[in-house]
C-alpha cells in the first residue's frame, strides 16, 4: 500500500475544496453582493442583529435634529425595526431622509450613510463583533456645522412680508438662503423653500411620497445647492472683483452721459449709452435717476447698479481674466468640494472655452450665460468677507462613534486666495455705498425698520434681479455680509420670480442680522464706520447720491 500517494490525493482534495469554497465566498461577497442585499425580499436587513440603530445627526451644539427610533404598530416591516425622526422638517433638503435598508436615501443620510450605519473604521470592527454576539449594529453620530437658533431665525425671516405691485414685485413663496461663516467657511443655515415633511417619508406614507416626487415645484430639490439660477446684478460683485483685482479698473474711473454719435461719446466710457464689441447697450438698463450728476464714478455705477457700466467694465477686464476670476471659485469646474452634490455653475454654453466681446458684456451685469446656484454665490461673498480668502466650506463639523470618541473633527481650512487683500476691501466699500447710498437703500423700504442703511450691524450689500425672459418675473437676489468694519457673517437670500431683490427679498436681510447677532453672538453693535453714513453726507461726499 502506498501511503504517500494515497496522502497525495486526499491532500489534492481538499485544496481542490479550498479552492472552490474560496471561489464561492468571492462570489456571494464580491461579485454580486450589491444585487443580493439590495434584494428587497432578502429579509436578512432587518433581522434584529442586522438592522442597524442609525447613528443620529446633531446640530454644532449638540441639538438632535435626526434620530431612530423603535417601530411601533403593524405594518412596518419594510423600516427593519427603526423609524427615523427628524426634529426640524424645515430642514428636509440638508438632512434628506433615510426609510430603510430597502430605499434610497437623500441629503446628509445619503452622503454619510456609511458613518450612521456604522460601516466605518472602529465602529465597523465593533458591529462584526456585535454581529457574532446577536446584537444590533449602532451606527455614528454626525455634528453638523448648523446652529438650529441661527436654522430657525431664517426660516421665520424667509416669510417676511412685502408690497407686491406685479410690475417690480411678484409673489413668491419659493427661494432659498445660505449663511455662513467667512472665517471658517461652516455653514451656519440653509434654508430651501418649498420643502416637504422628511418624517412622512421615514413612515413610509407612499402617496405623500409620490406626491412629492411628482409635485411640479420640486419641494425635494435642495435649491441652495443644486437650484441654477440667473444671478443678475448681484454678479456685478464678481466683475468688479475681476476688475479691480487685475488692474484694469479702479472705484474712481469715470462714466459720462455724452449724446451718442459724438466725437466724445466715442473716446472715453458712457454711463447711458454704449457700444461695446459693436453692439449698443443702453439707454434701457443703464438704471440711474434722471437728474445724476455726471460724470459718474464706478463706485456709483455699482451702487446704483447700472448695467451700461459694467458691460465696459467687463470687455475691458478681458475675457480670459474675467473667466479666469470665475474659474478660481469653482465656476465651471469641479474644484470645490462639500459634503452635498453642488450643481456646476456655469458662464458660458457647454464646450465653449471663452466668451465673444458682446456674451462677455452681458455676462459682466449678470445676465447672458450666466447661470449659478447660490451656494456659489455664498463663495465669492465669503472671499470679499475674509479679505481674499476662500475656506473651505462645510456642513460637516465632527464624527463621533457610540462611546463618543472623536472619530473625525473637521477644521478650517483655506483652499486659496482668489484675489487680494486690497481687492476684498475695495469691494466692501463699493457693498457698503450700496446699502447707505444706492439699490440696498432706496425705493424698497416700507418701513425704517426694514432699511438696511438703518441697521445698527453695517450691513453691507448688493442687490440683483436676475431677468428670465419671456413673462416670468425676475430673479430676486440678495449679496450680502455684516459688519462692515469686520463682517462676521455672510447670507446669499433670492427668492425665484420674485422681481426685484431689493424690494422683495432685501426686507428678510435686516431681521436675520438683527437677531442673530443680538439673540445668538450676543454682540455689541459695531463703532459707526469711520467715513460715516449717509445721515452725514457721506453720499454726497462720495458721489454715489441717487
Amino acid at each position: 500500500m502506498n501511503i504517500s500517494s494515497n496522502i497525495r490525493k486526499l491532500t489534492n482534495l481538499f485544496v481542490i475544496l479550498f479552492i472552490a469554497l474560496s471561489a464561492g465566498l468571492v462570489y456571494w461577497q464580491v461579485i454580486v453582493s450589491q444585487p443580493v442585499t439590495a434584494n428587497i425580499k432578502n429579509g436578512r436587513h432587518c433581522q434584529s442583529d442586522s438592522a442597524p440603530k442609525r447613528g443620529r445627526i446633531l446640530d454644532r451644539n449638540g441639538v438632535v435634529l435626526a434620530v431612530s427610533r423603535p417601530v411601533t404598530g403593524t405594518g412596518k416591516a419594510s423600516l427593519c425595526g427603526w423609524q427615523r425622526y427628524y426634529t426640524d422638517p424645515q430642514l428636509a433638503n440638508v438632512l434628506g431622509t433615510y426609510i430603510s435598508p430597502f430605499f434610497l436615501s437623500s441629503g446628509i443620510e445619503r452622503s454619510y450613510n456609511n458613518y450612521l450605519n456604522g460601516d466605518m473604521g472602529v465602529t465597523k470592527f465593533s458591529n462584526n463583533l456585535n454581529q457574532v454576539l446577536h446584537r444590533p449594529p449602532v451606527g455614528d453620530d454626525i455634528y453638523l456645522t448648523i446652529d438650529i437658533r441661527i436654522q430657525k431665525i431664517v426660516e421665520n425671516a424667509f416669510n417676511t412680508p412685502y408690497i407686491v405691485d406685479n410690475d417690480h414685485t411678484f409673489a413668491s413663496d419659493k427661494g432659498s438662503v445660505i449663511v455662513t461663516d467667512p472665517k471658517t467657511g461652516d455653514v451656519l443655515a440653509m434654508v430651501s423653500r418649498p420643502g416637504y415633511d422628511p418624517n412622512r417619508f421615514a413612515a413610509l406614507d407612499l402617496q405623500y411620497i409620490d406626491q412629492i416626487n411628482h409635485d411640479p415645484t420640486q419641494p425635494n430639490l435642495n435649491r441652495v445647492t443644486s437650484g441654477l439660477y440667473v444671478p443678475g446684478s448681484t454678479y456685478k460683485a464678481v466683475t468688479l472683483m475681476a476688475a479691480l483685482d487685475s488692474g484694469a479698473s479702479q472705484l474712481s474711473d469715470q462714466f459720462y452721459d455724452d449724446p451718442p454719435g459724438t466725437t466724445q461719446a466715442a473716446q472715453r466710457p458712457q454711463a447711458i449709452q454704449a457700444q461695446v464689441g459693436g453692439e449698443t447697450f443702453g439707454p434701457s438698463g443703464n438704471n440711474l435717476n434722471q437728474g445724476t450728476n455726471f460724470p459718474i464714478n464706478l463706485a456709483s455705477a455699482f451702487s446704483h447698479s447700472d448695467n451700461i457700466v459694467f458691460a465696459q467694465v467687463g470687455a475691458k477686464t478681458g475675457a480670459q481674466s474675467w473667466l479666469d476670476y470665475n474659474q478660481r471659485f469653482g465656476v465651471g469646474t469641479n474644484n470645490i468640494k462639500f459634503d452635498l452634490p453642488v450643481a456646476q455653475s456655469r458662464v458660458n454654453d457647454s464646450g465653449q472655452s471663452t466668451l465673444s466681446v458682446n456674451q462677455l458684456a452681458e455676462n459682466s451685469f449678470g445676465q447672458g450665460k450666466d447661470f449659478v446656484t447660490p451656494f456659489q454665490m455664498s463663495l465669492f461673498d465669503d472671499a470679499v468677507a475674509n479679505n481674499g480668502t476662500l475656506m473651505q466650506p462645510q456642513l460637516i463639523s465632527k464624527i463621533v462613534d457610540p462611546s463618543g470618541a472623536a472619530l473625525r473633527t473637521d477644521a478650517p481650512q483655506e483652499i486659496g486666495t482668489p484675489i487680494k487683500d486690497t481687492t476684498a476691501s475695495q469691494v466692501r466699500d463699493a457693498m457698503f455705498g450700496v446699502a447707505q447710498c444706492g439699490s440696498g437703500r432706496l425705493g424698497f423700504a416700507t418701513t425704517s425698520a426694514a432699511q438696511l442703511n438703518l441697521s445698527p450691524w453695517q450691513i453691507i450689500a448688493k442687490t440683483g434681479s436676475g431677468q428670465v425672459g419671456g413673462n416670468a418675473a425676475a430673479q430676486a437676489w440678495m449679496f450680502t455680509q455684516a459688519p462692515y468694519t469686520n463682517p462676521r457673517l455672510s447670507i446669499i437670500a433670492m427668492k425665484e420670480n420674485a422681481g426685484e431683490g431689493g424690494q422683495s427679498v432685501g426686507l428678510m436681510i435686516r431681521p436675520m442680522y438683527d437677531q442673530i447677532f443680538s439673540q445668538v453672538y450676543k454682540m455689541q453693535p459695531p463703532a459707526p464706520a469711520p467715513q460715516g453714513d449717509y445721515t452725514n453726507g457721506y453720499c454726497e461726499k462720495m458721489g454715489l447720491a441717487p
